[in-house]
């Protein structure tokens, strides 16, 4: 029988990467591997963080490492743009950068175009989004997201489309929202193994999404506009026989997960959750709408439809 596989640790001595301390993401170098006493936790990693004393250095596992790839190196400068935008919003201007360790619900105000720059707070992955109560709310910790400038404006033209000239998103969408989070879940599988920890936090966080679009629409994703539309639209989901549209997530598509994703601040706010999974569930966050924004020609409409004068008629009824 041959003998068993050993397993081998996922980074190497000497592999420079990027680490993250808090909720920072830093470049380092591995200076040394070690497994654990039991095989099934894998390995600890000591890092040295570039331009810091080695006083910093520290023994981590490694879901806090990243590659040193284009794409972790675009996360961690938005980290630090956000950092700086933040303190300078507080009036506090710090004299070097830290060392390591370091819109409404009712919809009927249509003030989203200025909601589109906010960046998300607080929450963890999929199922684990439990809501608490209000009182611990300034308790949380924060996630906060760049919205790339492109998917701003996208959010712009969609509440001028809908609010201004009286039109409408084309529904059933062509490219639901279930196809969008499944092709992304596609575009980041390769990379992420069936099995490990990181594809299963991958499926969770989609989860959550999906299960957030679904309880959001209704209440605060629609604009008044839009309201007669959504209780057409629905009865695809709640009295059709269709398979083909079980949800709200297989009707409604890129324009209305748009305005998820500038909503999470509110929907996050009062989530339960620690340090760690800040920081987790803020790079998830980070790397699906950037990828989003860069895939936005395939899944946002090209053109707004415009209503019957008896649809507006109702419209304005709402």
């Amino acid at each position: 029988m041959a003998p068993a596989r050993q397993p081998q640790p996922q980074f190497n001595k000497d592999e420079k990467v990027l680490c993250f301390h808090m909720d920072m993401l830093y470049e380092a170098k591995i200076m040394d591997v070690q497994p654990f006493e039991k095989p099934a936790e894998g390995f600890r990693y000591k890092v040295h963080y570039k331009g810091w004393k080695n006083t910093w250095d520290d023994w981590v596992t490694v879901d806090r490492i990243r590659p040193l790839d284009d794409e972790h190196k675009e996360l961690a400068l938005q980290l630090q743009a956000q950092l700086r935008s933040n303190m300078q919003k507080s009036n506090r201007i710090p004299k070097r950068t830290v060392k390591p360790g370091t819109t409404d619900s009712a919809r009927g105000s249509e003030e989203r175009s200025s909601s589109a720059a906010q960046g998300v707070r607080g929450g963890r992955r999929g199922k684990d989004w439990d809501l608490e109560q209000e009182d611990a709310f300034h308790a949380k910790p924060m996630i906060n997201i760049v919205v790339p400038d492109h998917l701003q404006a996208l959010l712009v033209d969609d509440w001028e489309n809908i609010t201004k000239n009286n039109q409408l998103v084309p529904l059933p969408h062509k490219r639901s929202v279930r196809n969008i989070l499944d092709a992304y879940i596609d575009y980041e599988s390769p990379a992420r193994p069936p099995g490990t920890a990181s594809h299963d936090i991958l499926l969770e966080v989609i989860a959550g999404f999906q299960e957030y679009f679904q309880k959001a629409l209704g209440r605060i994703l629609l604009y008044r506009f839009e309201r007669h539309q959504y209780l057409e639209v629905r009865k695809l989901w709640e009295k059709s026989d269709d398979e083909q549209y079980k949800s709200p997530a297989d009707v409604y598509g890129a324009e209305h997960l748009a305005r998820l994703i500038v909503s999470l601040p509110e929907l996050l706010a009062q989530t339960n959750m620690d340090q760690q999974s800040v920081s987790r569930l803020r790079e998830e966050i980070s790397k699906f709408t950037n990828w989003f924004s860069k895939n936005s020609e395939t899944y946002f409409v090209n053109e707004y439809e415009t209503p019957s004068s008896e649809y507006i008629d109702k419209a304005r009824s709402f």
